[in-house]
């Protein structure tokens, strides 16, 4: 077998992203598993074949060889014009369709429309990408108008999470970018952000953080806690196709 048949038949299995140490692991893993139980046999006098080459070879996997492997599915699925393509994610590689199937494959979904965030949530959305982790004031102060409502928003759909408590009076709520943001925009990391290198360093307006503002962030909380990570019936929540 090659190696990159095996990759394919992992991704294709796995429900969850595979990072490229894991599935290295599981390769070497199976090559281990064959070696223990050749050597069972030969200790209790049961005649065993050698190992094939190619299964020996297989136990020297790692990251690199993974994602080399993949680079070479990927070239043989676009000369191919397959409908997928695997790509990388913060959680590992997971087999995608590819957009301009995205059409055909929403017929599987009748009920979900596709549906898109509103100029002020991706601001909002921005902001928070881009400066995580960032408190509400801190938002605000750079929008320059009340964002308790877009943040909402984007709690809802699973886009930030709360990532704790600042060091500043009245502990206002931080807020970051969730593993479905990354999904969604098709990004690893957050250094892959357009000017991100850039765009952090820029200092912000100042932002007045006071006790008083605990209350309604609270209530922001608490509405997180209560509501589904991701309203399909929403008019703003993001979508995202996979195979």
């Amino acid at each position: 077998m090659e190696l990159n048949a095996i990759i394919e038949a992992l991704l294709i299995a796995s429900q969850d992203p595979l990072p490229s140490d894991e599935i290295a692991r599981l390769i070497r893993s199976r090559v281990a598993e064959a070696e223990d139980v050749r050597s069972r046999e030969t200790e209790e006098g049961r005649e065993s074949p050698p190992l094939a080459d190619w299964l020996i070879a297989l136990g020297q996997t790692d990251a690199a060889q993974v994602a080399a492997a993949i680079t070479g599915l990927n070239e043989s699925y676009a000369s191919s014009q397959r409908s997928f393509v695997i790509l990388e994610r913060p959680k590992g590689w997971k087999l995608y369709t590819r957009p301009e199937f995205g059409e055909f494959v929403r017929q599987l979904f009748p009920g979900r429309k596709p549906e898109r965030l509103s100029g002020p949530a991706m601001e909002t959305l921005a902001i928070i990408a881009y400066r995580q982790p960032i408190t509400k004031a801190a938002i605000e102060a750079v929008r320059g108008v009340a964002c308790d409502g877009m943040i909402q928003k984007l709690l809802d759909r699973d886009l930030i999470r709360i990532g704790g408590r600042a060091e500043l009076p009245g502990r206002p709520l931080l807020y970051e970018t969730t593993d479905l943001f990354f999904e969604h925009f098709g990004i690893r990391s957050i250094d892959e952000l357009p000017n991100a290198s850039e765009l952090r360093k820029i200092k912000l307006p100042e932002a007045t953080e006071v006790a008083d503002q605990a209350e309604p962030e609270t209530q922001l909380a608490l509405s997180a806690i209560g509501s589904p990570a991701a309203s399909a019936g929403n008019d703003e929540a993001p979508e995202n196709t996979e195979s």
